[in-house]
């Protein structure tokens, strides 16, 4: 199981609903119960999610723009001009717009996405924000092989930038993947580069308030699963008031989980077949995983990268580029 943001969430959800295929295959086998992450983000999901990147407890959001905001004169020298900048989502966040802002001349925005509604309002937010700017929405699923359109005369260079630690919804091995996918996008051999925010390993009394936050919205974020459900079931299949939310640090896949735990003994039906709860039995939505420097280095291996972090290591901003691996 990964985590998903709603990009990722939206490259992986099929046409049409899967929500009640998927609930009855990870809701009545053996083992651990689980959901799909992708299906927390319905248009109140989505609602949700982005009232929880606003929240004091969520420090990946503002602690990415932190640096990238302290570093962006480093970065853009470092890159240089003509940059046609590449990035997998819609692309309407503040970090595009102040990394886009801050380029000598850009030739070109890229966003990938395989919604078009998402790529034509991150188009017309850019379109306000930077008249001018040429944007070239790229309509495709950015975690399986795609071809960009030929670069515009003067691009000095591609850039991928995929901020927010997206890697993170992803397990070490699909991560490592993806990694090289967007390298072969970038050309990194051919003087292309990717800028890759990471969220760092850290004690679980700084990691889990950032998925359980005091005002309950991430509670909600996840239990809108069950509303979900039964909304798209007609009916009710588990009603939300018997579960609560938990998140946990699985320090094996350096992962927070987050589960919705029955608080007691519990019998539905979906699908014609059973399903079974113990008390404290718990239903696996999603994962983050986070990075620490091994787990950095194996996926960089073999580029050089520059590390852009805040000052206690919490969160990082890398810049890869062809070459040896090196310190910054």
């Amino acid at each position: 199981m990964t985590a998903c943001s709603p990009a990722t969430a939206r490259q992986i959800a099929p046409a049409g609903s899967a929500l009640l295929r998927d609930a009855v295959e990870g809701l009545t086998g053996p083992g651990q119960k689980t959901l799909p992450c992708k299906h927390l983000y319905d248009a109140r999901g989505v609602e949700l999610f982005e009232r929880i990147t606003a929240l004091p407890e969520y420090y990946p959001t503002r602690t990415e723009l932190a640096i990238l905001r302290e570093n962006l004169p480093r970065i853009a020298a470092e890159l240089g001009p003509g940059v046609r900048l590449v990035e997998p989502g819609s692309g309407s966040s503040t970090k595009t717009r102040e990394l886009l802002a801050a380029l000598g001349d850009p030739s070109e925005y890229v966003p990938i996405d395989i919604a078009p509604e998402f790529l034509a309002a991150g188009k017309a937010s850019l379109a306000r924000a930077l008249p001018g700017l040429r944007v070239t929405p790229v309509r495709a699923d950015f975690t399986a092989p795609l071809s960009l359109p030929p670069a515009p005369g003067g691009a000095h260079r591609t850039v991928v930038f995929f901020p927010g630690s997206t890697l993170g919804n992803f397990g070490p091995a699909e991560a490592k993947r993806l990694v090289d996918h967007l390298a072969e996008l970038a050309g990194v051999g051919g003087g292309g580069a990717l800028l890759i925010g990471l969220d760092r390993i850290k004690p679980p009394a700084e990691l889990l308030p950032a998925y359980d936050d005091d005002a309950g919205v991430t509670a909600a974020f996840n239990l809108n699963l069950l509303h979900r459900l039964n909304r798209e079931a007609g009916r009710t299949v588990l009603a939300p008031g018997c579960f609560r939310h938990e998140a946990r640090w699985n320090a094996a896949a350096a992962a927070v989980e987050m589960h919705l735990v029955a608080e007691h003994p519990l019998e539905a039906e979906l699908g014609g077949r059973p399903i079974h709860f113990d008390a404290g039995e718990s239903i696996h939505t999603e994962s983050s995983h986070k990075f620490g420097d091994a787990a950095i280095g194996r996926l960089f291996a073999g580029w050089r990268v520059q590390a852009f972090e805040d000052a206690s290591r919490r969160f990082g901003l890398y810049l890869v580029t062809a070459g040896r691996s090196a310190a910054s």
